[in-house]
């Protein structure tokens, strides 16, 4: 719902010429300054795109007719696939640009050619990972002819639209850019789209933060703390998506119906032993799958202060990326699910997804339909669903025959290595090798190119050589007897299957025109990077779920901690066989479930990763389903909207028992704690009760957790009295304390409340007396002894941090007055001039849902209440009758601020609501309201 009056409300819905008139006025107030004069109407407006009548597309074969219906979504009707794909990249440059254009930008490691020098440490880092490179590299040697027909017909669309737009006739962030920089947009290439994967796969790589976060963690805790707060998967309470199956150890093919464990021929473990250095921690030991058998030495996972200091800076490194779909993390991620349609009231499956990402102006998503008049071998695609901006194709949506999903599967596809090095090359394997290197150069507007060398080792780029503190990184990290003397230091590579060129881009396609599950599985295979849990449904009836991707086999380690470069037996095997990776078809339950939870038992032969989503959202989105279908019950298309809005909180509903039975003698704090007395634990934007318990769990991981945490981890800012690094003994004395501020920045730091925390928790909740309850005495803070008491403390904390938040008068709590959404644009609505934030960004609105809620609103416990990521986009496919089908997006179609369609969907979306999703000839022409031709 719209924000209340605790923030600025959203803008209310007017008509196009109100909303200019109001944005008329506010310019002429700020003409004072300069920029009012410029900025009116006019320049708005310029920017807005033909929509009716007739325009010339050259290169066209036939005449192309885009439809829009009353919220500006597009539908393309053409003769032949390369009309279609032009269409598409004509179409979404009107719509999007500015978007598409950062992102390339992004991509490519040449921000600071549009933004200046304050970027040039971004593009350094992303020029050595070489995004760019490598998608330049898929394209040329990787894809099919017919898949680069496509991106050269899509790229001339989006050309032909530049050719007769520029400066504000393109978007009113170009008019703002041209008062500082006489930047102009170079033409679309092919690689632009395809390395837009990259971006995808960086913001869905895995657990490479948890492996860094894990080394900070070791010059506060133990590793058996660090185990206790990384806690294994509880597979016998939280269904995998899998329910069971194995690899047959020779052919190594999954079969679902499989039973039994066992290894995958050329598998075994291997375990790494080592001695701490100088922090206190005990040693390093565990057990790893993988290629190969056989004990070795290993790192160790504790740290000293020298390589504590170098991956801190990593981390630091990581956060300044641009993370186009959200934070990096446990809170990314997605819910799909598909039933069968033996259990639903229209005889056929129906198919959910709604992935959650970054909130961010505009959408990540554009919703478009791409329609061929006639399929046949000159126009073979009927799809609509989902894209991205500046990619051709349908990323998740349905076609007359098959709809899909994604969830994101989590793989550790990612591993950071420690290198021996000198100035002319790395020792691997006894030997001294030579860095393989390239130069960049890095265009700077308003100032001096500047120049880099990118130096690899057989692992992957140097990640260290992008930050000066990072050049001694490992300089005291612990390592065996057996290791290289450090020198200088060890350096870290990072090694990540997106760098190698594949085929995803092939995929996109393949599964556009996927006409039954045999096709579903080819294109599967080839959507290499990122890893997505795939689910499908066909209108025969079918639904089934598929695993893809390039995971690696590893050869010693497990993944969760830097290895050591130089010894070729941590070295990536292999992948995992497309044909060993899990899948299901049909399965006699009669649905499937998906949303970041394990995908299968602890049986399976290969390491996909070792940290899944803990699979609270999974499990009660199985639960729903599973109470809806007993007793031969149906579920409905209403049911499948209904499961999306489950705001059903599964840590409150375990700890809320353990706070009302506290003895709070305060009156004060225990009339707070009275609105959680008879809570149904949702969390309703209106709910006090959601707004109390969710502070007194903020404040419960904060006494328990956050205050221990190394400063690395905390929130930027937050300073605290500490006993110092590598004192893991008791605090005997106050005088032993040291302030140490946070560093982090707040949707990234820890702990962050997500379902592993949920698990952390549980595993204690029945020890009164357990370690993790107990803190220091600090200055004006005596120390607590126990959970009640420190459960009583968080229920103080949390009735003070309210009032403070929201007033004194709990009858006026509201959940949604803490957890609030804005829309931000992603360049100037963050970096720009006041009033032109104001301009291109839009919110807050108060929200319902939470932290692995279905309904997945998600926010930082260490951070703060905001809503941190969202379900970016929601739909439910009816394969029954696909005209029924039901779609929404976060915002809207457009990218220009002011435009109608801006953000016309987001008060919908905010309730839950769902749009009609016309999908025939005759469904979409009834509800077109605006027809462009492009005529050749």
């Amino acid at each position: 719902m719209p924000a209340n009056k605790s923030g600025p409300a959203p803008k209310k819905k007017k008509g196009r010429r109100g909303r200019l008139v109001a944005f008329t006025v506010v310019l002429l107030l700020v003409a004072g300054i300069g920029f009012g004069a410029y900025w009116g109407v006019s320049t708005v407006r310029a920017s807005f795109p033909e929509t009716t009548g007739a325009l010339k597309l050259p290169g066209l074969t036939d005449p192309v007719d885009v439809v829009r219906d009353a919220n500006g979504v597009p539908q393309i009707y053409a003769d032949t696939d390369e009309d279609l794909f032009r269409a598409q990249g004509y179409v979404q440059a009107q719509d999007r640009f500015w978007e598409m254009d950062v992102r390339r930008h992004m991509t490519a490691g040449r921000l600071s050619e549009m933004f200046g020098a304050s970027q040039v440490k971004t593009d350094e880092f992303l020029r050595t990972l070489g995004w760019h490179e490598v998608a330049q590299k898929e394209y040329d040697t990787k894809l099919s002819a017919t898949t680069k027909k496509y991106l050269q017909a899509y790229s001339a669309g989006v050309n032909a639209y530049l050719k007769d737009h520029q400066g504000s006739a393109l978007s009113l962030e170009y008019a703002a850019l041209g008062f500082t920089s006489d930047y102009k947009p170079d033409a679309w290439t092919p690689a632009d789209s395809v390395a837009w994967l990259k971006a995808m796969a960086w913001d869905l790589r895995g657990n490479m933060q948890d492996e860094v976060d894990r080394a900070l963690m070791a010059s506060r805790f133990t590793q058996k703390q660090i185990d206790e707060l990384y806690p294994g998967y509880p597979y016998q309470r939280n269904r995998p998506i899998v329910a069971g199956g194995n690899v047959d150890p020779v052919s190594k093919e999954f079969d679902p119906k499989a039973t039994g464990g066992g290894m995958a021929p050329g598998t075994g473990t291997g375990t790494g032993t080592g001695t701490s250095n100088g922090t206190g921690a005990p040693n390093g030991t565990g057990t790893s799958t993988g290629a190969g058998t056989g004990t070795g030495q290993g790192t160790v996972h504790g740290a000293a202060a020298g390589v504590q200091a170098q991956l801190s800076s990593l981390s630091k490194t990581l956060e300044k990326v641009p993370a186009l779909l959200g934070p990096n993390g446990n809170g990314i991620g997605s819910n799909s699910w598909v039933v069968s349609g033996e259990h639903t009231t229209t005889g056929k499956p129906l198919l959910a997804n709604d992935p959650h990402l970054a909130p961010q102006m505009p959408s990540l998503w554009y919703q478009m339909g791409l329609h061929c008049r006639t399929t046949g071998p000159k126009c073979s695609y009927n799809v609509a669903g989902f894209t991205f901006s500046g990619m051709p194709g349908v990323i998740i949506g349905h076609n007359q025959d098959v709809s899909w999903g994604m969830t994101n599967l989590g793989a550790d596809v990612t591993d950071l290595y420690l290198e021996k090095i000198n100035a002319d090359g790395y020792l691997f394997d006894g030997k001294q090798e030579p860095f393989i290197t390239r130069q960049e150069t890095i265009k700077v507007a308003g100032g001096a190119s500047r120049k880099i060398t990118v130096r690899s080792t057989n692992n992957g780029p140097i990640v260290s050589d992008r930050d000066d503190q990072l050049s001694g990184v490992g300089k005291s990290a612990p390592v065996t007897d057996g290791a290289p003397d450090r020198g200088d230091g060890y350096a870290v590579a990072l090694r990540w299957t997106a760098l190698t060129p594949g085929k995803s881009m092939d995929a996109v396609f393949e599964l556009n025109r996927a006409k039954d599950w045999t096709d579903f599985r080819k294109a599967a295979a080839d959507f290499e990077v990122p890893s997505q849990n795939l689910i499908y449904a066909d209108t025969k009836g079918n639904i089934g779920y598929q695993a893809p991707g390039r995971i690696p086999v590893r050869g010693k380690g497990d993944g969760s901690t830097p290895a050591p470069g130089w010894d070729p037996a941590y070295q990536w095997k292999d992948y995992i066989p497309q044909s060993a990776l899990p899948y299901e078809y049909n399965p006699k339950r009669g649905f499937i479930v998906t949303a970041n939870q394990a995908v299968v038992n602890e049986k399976y032969p290969y390491l996909i990763t070792k940290d899944w989503g803990y699979g609270a959202r999974s499990q009660r989105i199985n639960d729903l389903i599973e109470s809806k279908i007993k007793d031969g019950g149906k579920v409905s298309t209403d049911d499948m909207q209904t499961f999306q809005r489950d705001n059903s909180s599964e840590i409150a509903r375990l700890l809320t028992p353990y706070l009302t039975k506290i003895d709070i003698k305060d009156k004060y704090v225990r009339d707070a704690q009275q609105l959680l007395n008879g809570w149904d634990f949702t969390q309703e934007p209106d709910s006090a009760a959601a707004a109390y318990f969710n502070a007194v769990w903020r404040n419960t991981l904060k006494l328990a957790f956050g205050n221990k945490m190394p400063k690395e981890l905390r929130v930027q800012g937050q300073c605290l009295y500490v006993r110092p690094a590598g004192d893991t003994g008791p605090a005997d004395a106050q005088n032993k304390l040291v302030r140490e501020c946070g560093e982090r920045a707040g949707d990234a730091a820890q702990p962050d409340g997500g379902d592993r925390w949920y698990e952390v928790v549980r595993n204690i909740l029945d020890d009164p007396n357990n370690a993790w309850w107990q803190t220091d005495d600090r200055p004006g803070h005596p120390g607590l002894k126990n959970r009640d008491q420190l459960l009583a403390q968080a229920m103080k904390d949390a009735r003070y941090e309210l009032t403070s938040k929201l007033g004194k008068n709990i009858d006026h709590w509201a959940w949604g007055r803490l957890h609030q959404m804005d829309l931000t644009n992603q360049t100037l609505g963050k970096e720009g001039p006041g009033f032109l934030q104001s301009m291109l960004n839009r919110g807050p609105w108060n929200l319902g849902g939470g932290e692995a809620a279905v309904d997945a609103t998600g926010w930082n416990a260490a951070g703060g209440y905001k809503v941190t990521w969202v379900p970016s986009m929601r739909m439910v496919v009816n394969l029954a009758d696909l005209d029924k089908s039901r779609w929404i997006n976060l915002t809207g179609a457009s990218g220009h601020a002011y435009h109608a369609h801006y953000y016309d969907q987001t008060d919908k979306w905010a309730k839950g609501e769902l749009l009609p999703w016309a999908f025939s000839e005759a469904a979409v022409k009834k509800a077109g309201k605006e027809t462009l031709t492009l005529s050749p």
